[in-house]
């Protein structure tokens, strides 16, 4: 059941206390560590942040275990992960990034080793980057903050979303350089827990029954359950839901076939079913969704 005492973080939230340079509610750029908008409170995130450590030391909780973040580190906290006693040195400093959750699935649709090696990131919220990883990003930043600057930019958007899918492709890099090192093995948790997003992100679109997927990877539902909950503090109907919903906002902004088709290739029973299902998933009805209403 969902935690509705502690109060939520979104680019939205961020926006009401620090100003920065953005584009609508899926992206905020933040100069400075220090004004990441995060109080020593609780946050259950949704968003995506990202933040480069280029001096000093940052200290933060995620999800009741704590991180260390020095010169040379990216954070990574992702959604629904609850993050706390964010605490800075004096000398600190460094960027960030902030992307909603609907901006970064758009970047990165379809290619599935990113996501997974993004989900890895949720169990090492901290990898550090050598000299020239780290230059990189700090130059990708600049890059995007002038295309996010520049209003007049007619396709703005759509240049930021691929100079993050760029971005993301090296910080990508990364963090499958920390996976593949010998002192970061799997937990058998882990393994099951990727194995079963690896196997969502095939077969979604036709099969939404946890017993299915228990089956396939050779374990009980129950044990699957407890695994993916204990590993991403979600349950699998969870993690399905959330890509079906994805995959339904994706096809509703980004193409012109009509709902009834819609609900067909993602093996609804019907369009109302479909109908139902997007608006207990998203708050409101598709056609809605399709016509910018929010």
């Amino acid at each position: 059941m969902k935690d509705y005492s502690i109060k939520e973080m979104s680019v939205a939230t961020a926006l009401e206390i620090y100003n920065g340079r953005h584009i609508g509610n899926d992206l905020l750029l933040i100069d400075n560590v220090s004004d990441i908008p995060l109080p020593n409170e609780p946050r259950r995130m949704q968003c995506l942040l990202l933040a480069l450590c280029t001096a000093g030391k940052a200290t933060y909780r995620v999800d009741t275990v704590e991180h260390l973040a020095q010169a040379g580190d990216m954070m990574i906290v992702s959604e629904g992960q609850v993050i706390d006693n964010y605490m800075l040195s004096r000398d600190c400093e460094g960027i960030s990034i902030i992307l909603s959750y609907d901006f970064f699935r758009e970047i990165i649709m379809g290619i599935h080793e990113l996501s997974q090696l993004f989900l890895f990131a949720r169990n090492h919220p901290v990898c550090h980057l050598n000299e020239a990883e780290k230059q990189n990003i700090v130059n990708y930043f600049g890059v995007i903050s002038q295309k996010v600057a520049d209003d007049h930019h007619h396709f703005r958007r759509e240049t930021v979303r691929s100079l993050m899918a760029t971005m993301i492709y090296d910080l990508s890099n990364t963090i499958y350089r920390m996976q593949n090192t010998g002192d970061l093995r799997q937990t058998r948790a882990e393994k099951i827990f990727m194995d079963f997003i690896r196997l969502v992100e095939q077969n979604f679109r036709q099969e939404r029954r946890v017993s299915w997927y228990g089956q396939q990877l050779g374990i009980t539902p129950k044990y699957l359950s407890e695994s993916v909950k204990t590993v991403s503090h979600r349950t699998p109907n969870e993690w399905i839901d959330n890509y079906v919903a994805m995959e339904l906002r994706v096809l509703l902004k980004n193409s012109t076939i009509s709902i009834k088709q819609i609900s067909e290739e993602l093996n609804f029973p019907n369009q109302s079913f479909l109908g139902k299902y997007f608006k207990e998933h998203v708050g409101i009805c598709p056609s809605e969704y399709r016509k910018g209403v929010r």
